[in-house]
């Protein structure tokens, strides 16, 4: 995932906090409590005291915030007046939100995959006929509930625009209120930290700060902010049509998803997670890739099951496996390229171990690695 801010000034970049976004993560963590397994005490309780009608209401529009993150949630960054900052209250946030264009609305709103077409540019469902039909298909393979929603929408924006802000109001109400005020003060205190970081010591050490996942990289005379995600996707934070710069919003309930708007027409903003595990224990998603494919080898697993065990020399390994040596010493080669396996010398010979510790960190990278 790319970010162009060739020629961006640091004034540009903004730190800042959104109650609209928090509250669509954390229906998020309500809708896949298996993404957020520092969550589950609060998912819990807050699961078990809403009220049936409105859990029912948010189960007609999960698709927004359950498969992918709703555009929706961050409107500051459709609309160049706000300079790139999200409102201070959850009101002022939905009343950016109420300031969208119904075709603008309803194209974010019924991005249901966020895949391969989300950045580019396609005309709104209100619009086109083959988008429109789109949409409804879509839906339809969400659920009954999903497509009558969808409907609605389709065919009266006004009415599901204000149906959708009673939603989240009466979410404010049930327990998004109380959850707001206990993480907005930690939100608020790293949002001022990165800004010092930024103002004292450059862009590339506040996304250090940020998160391992994001570096800052110059190549052709050009600069771009890069986030390490299986998902592929470019956008730039120099278009004058939609404002210069790029805006930074912490989240308490996030982890580990690393989320980047990067739509066609929308200011960049990365949505990033604080408080979860220490940033740079996290595989990069090569690296999760290297060693994925060094395991998928069935020789490699097998010689894996021998070193995981004690060390062994490369002539142990071929005896072992009735392989020759040159072969093992192939493999070997992949798994130690991958990090995964750790050598030493004793004497004339070399001796080979799986290193267990990064075997066992294997199962949690891909999670969080799938999920970033």
């Amino acid at each position: 995932m790319s970010i162009d801010i060739t020629g961006l000034s640091a004034e540009r970049v903004v730190f800042g906090t959104s109650p609209l976004a928090e509250l669509a993560v954390a229906l998020h963590a309500l809708a896949e409590p298996g993404h957020h397994p520092g969550m589950q005490g609060w998912v819990t309780a807050t699961t078990a005291a809403l009220k049936p009608d409105l859990a029912d209401r948010l189960t007609q529009a999960e698709f927004l915030w359950r498969n992918t993150f709703s555009d929706i949630f961050m409107p500051f960054a459709a609309l160049p007046e706000c300079d790139g900052h999200p409102g201070a209250t959850l009101s002022e946030d939905l009343d950016l939100l109420d300031r969208l264009s119904d075709e603008r609305f309803v194209a974010a709103a019924l991005e249901f995959t966020c895949g391969s077409q989300y950045a580019a540019g396609l005309p709104s469902p209100l619009v086109d006929k083959a988008q429109h039909d789109l949409a409804l298909d879509l839906a339809a393979s969400r659920g009954p509930e999903q497509l009558g929603f969808t409907r609605r929408l389709l065919a009266d924006p006004p009415t599901v625009r204000a149906w959708v802000r009673r939603l989240l109001e009466d979410c404010d109400e049930a327990f998004f209120a109380d959850t707001w005020r206990r993480v907005h003060v930690h939100l608020a205190a790293d949002a001022r930290h990165k800004t010092e970081i930024l103002r004292h010591k450059g862009l590339e050490e506040a996304l250090t700060a940020v998160s391992a996942a994001l570096s800052l990289t110059t190549s052709g005379g050009g600069t771009r902010i890069e986030a390490d995600k299986l998902s592929h996707g470019t956008t730039t934070a120099v278009d004058p049509e939609v404002g210069q710069g790029v805006t930074f919003v912490p989240s308490y309930h996030g982890w580990p998803h690393l989320l980047v708007l990067h739509a066609v027409g929308w200011r960049p903003v990365l949505h990033y997670p604080v408080g979860g595990p220490e940033p740079a224990k996290s595989a990069s998603v090569e690296v999760l890739k290297l060693r994925l494919e060094a395991l998928a080898h069935p020789i490699r697993l097998r010689l894996c099951r021998n070193i995981a065990r004690a060390p062994y020399t490369t002539g142990e390994l071929a005896h072992a496996n009735d392989l020759s040596a040159p072969e093992v010493s192939r493999h070997l080669a992949v798994l130690k390229k991958a990090g995964l396996i750790t050598t030493r010398r004793r004497g004339r010979y070399v001796l080979h171990q799986l290193d267990v510790t990064v075997v066992a960190r294997l199962g949690s990278d891909f999670l969080e690695g799938i999920l970033r």
